[in-house]
């Protein structure tokens, strides 16, 4: 576990933004890191997932709705201290009826998921856990391509509550789609 990092001596948003687009940065807690290139099981989880979820419940062309706007890599600023890329993230149409225009987005999603890179483990299964329950995401699914696992959590107010679990090869509906 790293130490705690003064408030000297932690990044900002204005930091991240100083960096060059290409990088792929995080800020979490003040402490700049480097976000993991998808290797191949990350890339098919991250693809797969994105063309199931946008396919039925995403905005549809032609002005039809499925009622959200699903996005990649997309950069969102939880404060002045944390800034993340979700793999895969959604806003409720109904919520924020024009999509996100800026970069950062300064709004939490109200769905995420994060694919669980190898090494980096720790960072989505607790520190950008914490971080989107103290954001108020909704929900949070963490996918693990190495484990074939699905692991759906539902925002409750004194924490992320399990929805669901699923593995490879079982047909579910998770919340909140």
């Amino acid at each position: 576990m790293a130490p705690p990092v003064d408030d000297e001596e932690k990044k900002t948003t204005e930091d991240v933004l100083r960096e060059p687009e290409e990088r792929r940065l995080e800020l979490l807690g003040g402490v700049l890191q480097e976000k993991a290139a998808p290797d191949i099981p990350h890339s098919r989880a991250q693809t797969d997932l994105v063309t199931l979820v946008n396919a039925e419940y995403g905005m549809r062309r032609g002005g039809g709705s499925g009622g959200w706007r699903i996005f990649t890599e997309l950069d969102i600023s939880l404060g002045r201290h944390d800034w993340v890329r979700p793999d895969v993230c959604g806003y409720r149409k109904e919520k924020h009826p024009s999509p996100p225009s800026v970069r950062p987005v300064p709004i939490p999603p109200d769905w995420v998921c994060e694919v669980i890179s190898p090494g980096h483990e720790r960072r989505d299964t607790v520190q950008k856990l914490n971080l989107y329950h103290r954001c108020g995401v909704g929900h949070y699914w963490l996918v693990d391509p190495g484990a074939k696992t699905l692991t759906v959590l539902r925002h409750e107010p004194d924490g992320y509550k399990g929805a669901l679990s699923a593995a490879a090869g079982e047909s579910v509906r998770a919340e909140p789609f």
